[in-house]
């Protein structure tokens, strides 16, 4: 199983991020765009792309699939509602790499019946972007998470901060993705390079060895 390219995951709302978290350390970047028409859309991801390639990051495109195919994208995040719709062959024959989003133990069983480079687990915290059916779904649920999909990499998110990424990684998550915590920070920058060095850290052991 290929590992991703980093333990923290930005999600972000604009191509113009992933310049500014790239430069300052991010490699793992998902671009999340909602509400445009179809032609703003395809410029946005195409912008994304040359920035990504501009910057050595590796992109995620949530939800549009048959966009990430025709774009070249690395990564396609699909959440469960996308799984009924997206023709998962032609990602695979794309070359796409799949990440899936779980909330249930029923849902990971299906994310892991299609065979996913990911899965998500998600929302650890409360989080107040969007509106979940889910509760918070807390570390412990993390730590059997990875019991079940073992060395499947995996995301946690939702309600994730610089201060709670640490916990994340120590209960058995290989990565931690967050959106408010780096794009609605004074500086997004310097907020990438703290969650490298927290998720580092939380990794190493008493002589410092990881």
């Amino acid at each position: 199983m290929r590992a991703l390219p980093s333990r923290i995951y930005p999600v972000v709302d604009r191509a113009d991020w992933i310049a500014t978290l790239g430069q300052a350390g991010a490699k793992l970047i998902q671009l999340r765009l909602k509400d445009m028409a179809e032609d703003a859309l395809r410029l946005e991801i195409r912008r994304g792309v040359a920035l990504a390639h501009l910057h050595g990051v590796c992109l995620v495109l949530n939800d549009y699939w048959r966009l990430a195919i025709e774009e070249g994208i690395d990564f396609i995040h699909l959440g469960q509602e996308d799984l009924d719709e997206a023709d998962l062959p032609a990602i695979r024959r794309a070359g796409l790499r799949l990440g899936v989003s779980t909330h249930s133990h029923d849902e990971l069983q299906r994310a892991l019946d299609v065979r996913p480079d990911y899965v998500a687990l998600g929302p650890v915290w409360p989080t107040k972007l969007k509106k979940m059916p889910w509760g918070p779904q807390g570390v412990d649920r993390l730590r059997e998470w990875k019991r079940l999909v073992g060395d499947l990499p995996l995301v946690a998110i939702g309600g994730i901060t610089l201060a709670r990424a640490p916990s994340c990684i120590a209960a058995g998550a290989d990565c931690v993705s967050a959106v408010s915590d780096f794009i609605r920070m004074p500086d997004p920058a310097a907020q990438v390079r703290a969650w490298l060095h927290a998720t580092q850290v939380s990794q190493q052991g008493d002589d410092g060895t990881v």
